[in-house]
């Protein structure tokens, strides 16, 4: 509707403005626009008919009725509409959504999110039974500050009148919080903990507003308050109130500091609240309490370090650090003990963790600058906790096993960060690789996940910190060096680990022992990897190794030059390779063999390696090298074709031997390369049939090793199982780079042939072309004479192949009379002076003609049209040269014999090659 409106709409706006483009528009718009509202309007229309059709009533309006009497009679039930008319209805009517059924359940709620519950958690704690208390007191409080503000800004009152005031309203909330305890606990809780905070903000307003109050009276006052906010709460088991008290008191210090430094007296006070956190602590299980003093002491003490410390005030620092370090421990135990838990004592992880990572950081402040200093630190703190977990083991083993595996992963932490402290980081790396494996060692044979995480973290490290400092290595004595051994070290653990990977291992059934089993099983195969990555690391530094120098204007010198110094690393590969896959054969592990099917990815690595440092394959001594690596290369392929038989490894395999042929292409075309290099021809033509004289060598060694394998298969290795690889798969792309390389040397190469004399077809260029095209079409009748014929190989029978070794043969032939126009007759070799020559020109028109007079001559006796057409357009493309190049030459005699060469051949060809009758369709 809206449609037909608009169209109708357009025509007419047309028609008013005079056939304008304008009215189109204008009408248009203005048609859909009344569609619109015309369908709105009907569709409601329908609707309210199908509602009251639904409710029983035949019609809501009476000029309906009256109109159609015969649809909708008054005493009839309502009438079914027509199809057409129910079309239009059910395209009209709104969708409603269909009613609940009566045993339909309303979906459950989803999850509030974190924030969600922050609020709630907010609102609980604001809208409980002591609302209005907590918001009184708040107001209170903030009423009372400002009160004292005021008071000493306006000289209302004596300073010690004002103070007076507000410390008496603090007692009078102390005291009638405490006779409400037993009626009102939280009311009389929350008075208590204003109370206390009134006190404390007294005195420490005393003694900064009056001048002459004596500091020591207000730091002891300050003590009484705490240790009577401690009583109350312990009386009364508020940890509130505590906090309150204890906040107050670790503050003290720093509100009433004047500057002096006493630093044995703040570390005293200090240690006095420590103590009495570490008594509560015996009673309670006040964490938040805990934690609070933890973070108070080692807050301050790590500020006082970072501002105030003097080499004096080591011994005081040093008692306070280790009395800290051993109460907050101590608080953890206690914390341990009176938390029962699922699956045993719960942990506080904070005062677990914390007291070991702050205190020794400020351990390594105190010690860092003596002579292993900090190595020591990490052996006394690993001999604590170490310590700690024997003795909780002792009373209940199965108790506090998550803390004595706590307090064992801790010490044996700070054991492996005592050796990066004592030893350099190649010694620590390896020393962390050992300590790895044996922590995944003593984890398998308990049965425990913990030691076996830690295990493999510690060797993941080791391996990372080897990598991050190995810049090079400089070492008198080979093997027996810091770098050779450290990275055999990683190796060994690595592999060791792999080993005992190869069958599962031991677990609990916790449901963190189950999560961590699903991950461990599938490290066994990366394990190894790395590890046999180590290994072969470590024989790479070797190989680069430097002597240091003996003087100190001297430099570190390689012991091996840098060609042998690049292969020797891939005679370890491939040896390494074949030990491994030995040893995988022998124990029946698998993935040991992994190895053997890479050898051929770091041949080919190195060999770009060697001709990026300009070394070719046939160097003295390097070729030794060589030649041991590809025989242990084909050793191992052999025994992997012999070995395995599953579908996917057959593919890799095959892609294997395929590979390899591609490799020999490019050695082979090195040594020739080397060849051209010693003899100084890079400036002639023999450099440049270099490419495609090797990928040629190649596909006739194929086509005459796997040619015959393609009939009647192979007898022996590899043709046996290979034979299309060699024979198709691998030569296929060689064929094509072989006519690329054919073509581009035709087009490309001028002909040089020093220090030999130029002779046409019988110079390398023009040798190599027809080389390239014989083997071409010899492989392409060896590969459609396999039985049965490789999958693909069929194309080779299409017209684009033959259209393809005929433009190659055009080419061919082509450049053959360009490199003699150049040789002999001086022609510069670039291609405008080639087009311009009018020799050139004429020879080409000439030899074009023979070739077409040839290819029709050759169509006509054979009774075939196509290639009839072929050089009668070949010849059609000789008489467009003639007279758009050729007839340029007003004059000259090229001209001439061009035009009367070009018109003799013609009639040679009119006479002996005439277009072979179209072939008879046969019958049938």
């Amino acid at each position: 509707m809206v449609i037909w409106a608009a169209l109708v709409g357009a025509f007419i706006g047309w028609l008013w403005s005079d056939f304008e483009d304008y009215g189109v528009l204008l009408g248009g718009i203005c048609g859909a626009l009344a569609g619109l509202g015309l369908r709105t309007a009907v569709r409601a229309e329908v609707s309210r008919t199908i509602e009251a059709w639904h409710a029983g009533v035949p019609s809501i309006s009476p000029r309906p009725l009256a109109e159609a009497p015969e649809f909708l009679p008054p005493s009839d039930p309502p009438v079914v509409p027509r199809p057409a008319v129910a079309r239009i209805i059910r395209q009209a009517a709104p969708a409603m959504p269909p009613a609940p059924e009566a045993g339909d359940v309303a979906p459950a709620s989803s999850e509030p999110s974190p924030i969600q519950r922050l609020v709630s958690a907010a609102k609980d704690w604001l809208m409980g039974g002591n609302t209005v208390v907590r918001l009184g007191l708040a107001i209170l409080f903030v009423g009372l500050t400002f009160l004292i503000r005021y008071a000493a800004a306006a000289g209302l009152f004596p300073i010690e009148l004002r103070l007076a005031a507000v410390a008496l309203t603090g007692v009078a909330l102390l005291a009638f919080g405490f006779r409400s305890r037993i009626a009102r606990p939280m009311f009389g809780l929350s008075l208590q903990g204003a109370g206390v905070a009134v006190v404390y903000l007294t005195l420490f307003a005393a003694v900064k507003l009056v001048s002459d109050f004596p500091v020591l009276a207000a730091f002891a006052m300050m003590i009484l308050v705490c240790a009577l906010g401690c009583a109350l709460a312990l009386s009364q088991s508020s940890q509130a109130l505590a906090l309150t008290a204890f906040a107050g008191g670790y503050a003290t210090p720093m509100l009433l500091s004047d500057g002096a430094g006493q630093v044995a007296g703040l570390f005293a006070y200090y240690s006095i609240l420590n103590l009495a956190v570490l008594y509560i602590a015996s009673r309670r299980a006040w964490r938040l309490l805990n934690l609070l003093g933890f973070f108070a002491t080692f807050g301050v003490a790590t500020l006082w370090m970072a501002g105030g410390y003097r080499p004096t005030d080591f011994w005081v620092t040093q008692a306070f650090v280790a009395a800290s370090v051993l109460i907050y421990l101590a608080a953890a135990v206690l914390f341990a003990r009176r938390t029962p838990g699922r699956i045993g004592a719960v942990v506080d992880t904070t005062l677990l963790f914390g007291p070991a990572l702050a205190g020794f950081g400020l351990e390594v402040a105190l010690v860092g600058d003596r002579p292993f200093g900090a190595a020591f630190a990490a052996v006394a703190f690993a001999a604590l906790y170490l310590a700690v977990a024997i003795v909780v083991t002792r009373r209940d083993a199965e108790r506090f096993r998550v803390l004595h595996d706590a307090m064992l992963a801790i010490g044996v932490g700070f054991v492996t960060l005592a050796v990066p402290l004592a030893l350099g980081a190649r010694w620590t790396s390896a020393a962390w690789a050992l300590e790895g494996a044996g922590a995944f060692w003593v984890g398998m044979r308990q049965a425990r996940w913990a030691p076996r995480l830690f295990g493999l973290l510690l060797i993941g490290v080791a391996a990372l910190i080897f990598l991050s400092e190995t810049q090079g290595n400089v070492a008198m004595l080979p093997i027996a060096n810091a770098t050779f051994v450290g990275a055999m070290l990683i190796a060994g653990a690595m592999l060791a680990t792999a080993w005992w990977l190869r069958e599962p291992t031991p677990q609990t059934g916790s449901w963190l022992a189950r999560r961590y089993i699903s991950i461990e099983r599938a490290l066994g195969a990366p394990l190894f990897l790395a590890g046999f990555g180590f290994w072969w690391l470590a024989w790479i530094m070797e190989a680069q190794r430097r002597l240091p120098p003996f003087t100190n204007d001297d430099v570190a010198k390689p012991v091996f030059d840098p060609a042998m110094a690049l292969l020797l690393p891939m005679l370890a590969f491939v040896l390494s390779a074949w030990g491994a896959r030995t040893l995988g054969r022998r124990t029946d592990w698998a993935v040991a063999s992994w190895p053997s099917f890479t050898t051929l990815s770091v041949l080919g690595a190195f060999f770009v390696g060697a001709l990026a440092q300009g070394s070719h394959l046939a160097l003295a001594p390097d070729w030794i090298l060589w030649v041991a690596a590809i025989a242990v290369h084909l050793w191992l392929l052999r025994a992997n074709d012999r070995d395995f038989d599953s579908p996917g490894v057959r593919v890799l395999l095959t892609g294997i031997h395929v590979g390899g042929v591609w490799l020999a292409t490019a050695m082979l075309a090195d040594c020739l390369w080397l060849a051209v290099d010693r003899a100084r021809l890079w400036n002639t033509s023999w450099a440049g049939v270099v490419f495609s004289a090797s990928v040629t060598a190649v596909l006739i060694a194929l086509t005459l090793w796997a040619g015959p394998a393609l009939r009647r298969g192979g007898r022996h290795w590899p043709l046996d199982r290979h034979a299309v690889a060699y024979g198709w798969i691998a030569a296929a792309p060689v064929a094509a780079l072989g006519f690329v390389g054919a073509l581009l040397t035709a087009l490309i190469a001028s002909g040089e042939t020093a220090p030999l004399p130029y002779l046409p077809l019988l110079n390398p260029v023009d040798l190599c072309v027809a080389l390239a095209i014989a083997a071409l079409l010899i492989w392409r009748r060896a590969v459609l004479a396999a039985d049965p014929l490789p999958v693909g190989a069929a194309a080779l029978r299409g017209p684009t192949v033959g259209a393809a070794m005929g433009l190659l043969m055009f080419v061919a032939v082509t450049t053959v009379w360009l490199r003699v126009a150049h040789r002999w007759l001086g022609v510069p070799w670039t291609a405008d002076a080639l087009l311009a020559d009018f020799a050139v020109q004429t020879g080409l028109a000439i030899l074009w003609t023979l070739i077409a007079l040839v290819l029709m001559v050759w169509a006509h006796r054979k009774g075939q049209r196509l290639p009839w057409l072929v050089g009668a357009g070949l010849l059609g493309l000789t008489v467009v040269k003639l007279l758009l190049v050729d007839m340029t030459n007003s004059g000259g005699g090229a001209r001439i014999v061009a035009f009367i060469g070009v018109g003799a051949l013609m009639l040679v060809v009119g006479y002996l090659a005439p277009l072979p009758p179209r072939r008879a369709a046969k019958e049938g």
